[in-house]
């Protein structure tokens, strides 16, 4: 590890114990779908009216309930259509995971084209995430699709810290080394901040713990294989693991060797979910 990276790592590990790192705090959008979705007695017209102060992500969501994924034989041309299509809870974690491409910006180019590439790599997981639900679990596909959308937002703050110190954005090397090591802490802190559920908040820390097993299949469990998948063809180092020994092909029931992306169906339904989810 160079002396930069080690420095970064220093400061950033710091600034977690002491509680002094600057979290991002969800865009006020979705913290509002969210506190309606907490209210028992909420209906599809309040969420429609709290959405709906927001016209970017009402065409989101109505593109999302009409796409091949979701869509029946009539077309939903309406957020309240929507709404009551997807249910209040499906909405509610769509419109979250959607909302958080705001936070994804930046002031400088470099950051930016980074922020750009987490977020990509975030839906395309995200929809695979989706698929491997839906097909292989009893799970629901809307938390498995917001699980992808936020495995790696921790790597937020440290784009954030590297704008403000040139030396670390100009050495691309560090700062990769930099989000590697510490993104997982952070993205932890801020989904319990944020009062995710556990078994979301988790996610940052354990997807990459490609020897955790026991209990039933979760959403870790879920990011790990399609993470595991979306590099598959590449001469990415998790395509040189041993797959065999990664209990989570076990828990849902693929075979390590399967190329999920070589099944018609199964392809195509990852297409339409990464094409809703952009």
């Amino acid at each position: 590890m160079s002396k930069l990276a080690e420095k970064v790592l220093l400061d950033l590990t710091k600034a977690i114990d002491n509680d002094e790192l600057v979290l991002p705090t969800l865009p006020e959008v979705a913290l509002k779908v969210r506190e309606a979705a907490e209210d028992p007695n909420v209906g599809i017209p309040e969420m429609t009216k709290v959405i709906g102060n927001d016209a970017a992500l009402t065409a989101r969501i109505i593109k999302v309930v009409n796409s091949p994924l979701l869509r029946t034989n009539r077309e939903i041309t309406d957020l309240q259509m929507a709404i009551g299509r997807l249910g209040i809870n499906y909405t509610c974690n769509l419109a979250t995971g959607l909302a958080m491409e705001q936070m994804f910006q930046a002031t400088t180019d470099v950051v930016d084209r980074k922020m750009r590439e987490v977020w990509t790599k975030s839906t395309e997981i995200a929809g695979i995430c989706h698929v491997l639900c839906r097909h292989y679990t009893r799970l629901m596909p809307d938390q498995a699709t917001l699980a992808g959308l936020v495995h790696q937002i921790g790597v937020l703050p440290i784009l954030t810290y590297a704008e403000e110190h040139s030396e670390l954005l100009s050495d691309s090397i560090s700062l990769n080394h930099v989000i590697e090591q510490i993104h997982p802490i952070i993205g932890d802190k801020i989904l319990r901040t944020w009062e995710f559920p556990e078994m979301i908040a988790c996610i940052p820390s354990q997807y990459l713990n490609f020897s955790r097993d026991g209990g039933k299949v979760d959403y870790v469990d879920i990011v790990q294989v399609a993470t595991l998948q979306s590099h598959l063809g590449t001469p990415h180092p998790y395509t040189q693991l041993d797959w065999s020994q990664i209990p989570a092909f076990a828990k849902l029931g693929i075979k390590p060797d399967m190329d999920i992306h070589a099944d018609e169906d199964l392809s195509a339904a990852m297409d339409a979910a990464m094409t809703m989810l952009q």
